[in-house]
């Protein structure tokens, strides 16, 4: 069911980064209309360009340079458009860069969310999906499948700025009638779009796993650094739970349909629900690219735990939702997007 017309639209705000923009993407092949704002600090607008070509769209998508710390801004965009919900993914997201800059990540994170709670109020826009993150739940050394009731507890300044947006999005639907929101708390996004022609685009030396796996396959960087290999895991090294980034843009659009039915406020975590380690991702992208990717063992970092899993059930359950692309189509698109844009975007 398609939840727009022709004179409401969603507004995206990120909505030109990684899991952003491939959002993006599913909506308007969906029949949403979107309306995409992004402060373009860590992206470009390029994947904008893209979404177009690849949706077959007659007219541009209405792009807004905004920063979410702008009030007036913000405002702006919600007095041009019949706005009827919020996709929101606009933030800093580097846990490293977090605790270096914690005061940056609070002002950008949390202002600027509590700047977009405040002008949706103020036009009476009371839909949302919050892009949140594993990163607000308590570190688990049993390495159980963390679910939705998991003790809380952030080991970052990036994570408690998710929670902290949370907290903000809960109080709102507690305090005004009318409100609906989905948190949706995710493991470790990965790949690109199948066609290769959209993924992710790190601006400096990749943070995560596997753009930093897929730029040392191309050439890009010499080789993986391996940070722990005396786990009590299967092969030593640390084991996380990776989804797909077209399945997670999927189940943001499964999450807006939700808030149709007035549920209030509600939490997903969204994961495969199995794991993989470092040594079995580097292989599994090996096989993408036809060869050996070199590696290094390092010191484990601090702070780094033996396995991080999902558990999805409730996912699976309430929304309706699983992941439907394994690890094997995660590296081939990550590979295809790799050699086709070999220096991202630019």
């Amino acid at each position: 069911m398609v939840v727009s017309t022709e004179s409401s639209h969603v507004l995206v705000t990120g909505g030109a980064g990684f899991i952003g923009s491939h959002t993006v993407l599913v909506l308007v092949s969906q029949g949403f209309k979107v309306v995409v704002v992004d402060n373009l600090c860590n992206s470009c607008e390029e994947p904008l360009n893209r979404i177009e070509k690849l949706a077959g769209l007659s007219e541009p998508l209405p792009f807004h340079k905004v920063d979410l710390t702008d009030n007036e801004g913000v405002r702006a965009v919600f007095r041009q458009y019949n706005i009827s919900s919020v996709i929101h993914f606009a933030a800093f997201k580097a846990v490293g860069e977090s605790v270096q800059k914690p005061l940056a990540y609070y002002r950008n994170n949390v202002t600027g969310t509590l700047n977009l709670m405040d002008t949706m109020s103020e036009f009476g826009v009371k839909n949302i999906v919050f892009s949140s993150s594993a990163t607000v739940y308590k570190a688990d050394y049993e390495g159980n499948a963390l679910r939705e009731d998991h003790e809380l507890g952030c080991t970052s300044p990036y994570g408690r700025t998710k929670l902290f947006m949370e907290t903000i999005i809960e109080d709102a639907v507690s305090a005004e009638k009318g409100w609906n929101a989905v948190m949706l708390r995710y493991f470790n996004p990965s790949g690109a779009h199948e066609s290769g022609t959209m993924g992710e685009d790190p601006r400096q030396i990749p943070n995560n796993l596997m753009p930093y796996v897929s730029q040392v396959a191309i050439g890009k960087l010499d080789k993986v650094h391996v940070f722990g290999t005396d786990y009590n895991t299967r092969d030593g090294t640390g084991v996380r739970d990776y989804i797909h980034v077209m399945d997670l843009a999927e189940a943001h659009v499964i999450a807006l349909k939700r808030l149709s039915e007035k549920h209030g406020y509600e939490i997903f975590n969204l994961g495969s629900g199995t794991g993989q380690t470092v040594l079995e991702m580097i292989d599994a992208m090996s096989e993408a690219c036809g060869h050996k990717i070199p590696y290094v063992n390092d010191p484990r970092r601090a702070g780094d735990i033996d396995t991080i899993l999902c558990d999805p059930t409730r996912a699976s359950k309430v929304l309706g939702f699983t992941v439907r692309r394994n690890i094997k189509q995660i590296c081939a698109d990550l590979w295809r997007w790799q050699q086709l844009n070999p220096n991202g975007y630019n």
